[in-house]
């Protein structure tokens, strides 16, 4: 039992923790859901995912896990996923060309009921068909993701827990959990997506780009001979 104004808890499911001590904060149970379907929204594929999941993904295959892919759209780029602790041999890639191949494949995982975590890129999936996975997904141990377009925030779907992620600035990663057990939560989290093992060898101009994005522009538009002077420059980079 779970009170509309508090958080949904996991007592009886395991979760796992997203890596992000924020993120952690507004999801029930503290992590990612297992025994449950859980969406990630975003405005183009192979945009966050790695991102997002990287610093869970790496729990999961140190404990012997291995990660399933439904069709994702772009190869997984490794030398980024090492960086995560992620390599080649701890995934398995399953490449369904069809919407219906890729929602059979999908199903035929979660109820297989595998050690690892499933990965699956459904951008054309319909309420009902969502329904049937996350009526097996809560007898599957573990977690199940779905990827899909931004716009399908506005489709009705049983998954429990729904985000919607976007990049932002300096590494950063822009995430909304509009959907949740226990009361909605309006604004987004800004979090802090760069591996460790990359941040300790990179300069604080290249840690928060952003701040210099403005000088960097005006150096251009001189560059390319214009006479403008330095007031007209910052107004046309803005």
């Amino acid at each position: 039992m779970w009170r509309g104004n508090e958080l949904g808890s996991s007592a009886q499911c395991e979760c796992i923790a997203t890596g992000f001590d924020a993120l952690d904060k507004e999801l029930p149970g503290g992590g990612w859901p297992c025994r449950s379907l859980t969406e990630i929204l975003q405005p183009q594929p192979s945009l966050c995912e790695w991102r997002l999941l990287g610093a869970s993904l790496s729990r999961i295959v140190a404990s012997g896990g291995h990660i399933m892919l439904v069709s994702p759209p772009k190869h997984p780029h490794l030398p980024g996923l090492m960086q995560h602790g992620l390599h080649q041999h701890q995934m398995v890639w399953l490449d369904a060309r069809t919407p219906a191949e890729r929602l059979w494949t999908t199903e035929q995982l979660v109820k297989s009921n595998p050690a690892g975590a499933i990965l699956s890129w459904l951008p054309q999936a319909r309420p009902e068909q969502l329904r049937r996975l996350q009526v097996h997904a809560q007898a599957c141990d573990s977690p199940v993701f779905l990827f899909r377009p931004a716009t399908a925030q506005l489709d009705a779907s049983p998954a429990p827990l729904r985000l919607l992620v976007d990049v932002a600035a300096d590494w950063q990663l822009s995430v909304k959990v509009f959907k949740r057990r226990g009361p909605a939560h309006d604004q987004s989290l800004l979090l802090s997506s760069i591996s460790q093992s990359l941040a300790d060898v990179l300069t604080t101009r290249l840690l928060q780009p952003s701040p210099f994005a403005p000088a960097l522009e005006i150096s251009r538009v001189r560059t390319l001979g214009s006479s403008v002077s330095t007031a007209q420059a910052q107004r046309l980079v803005h």
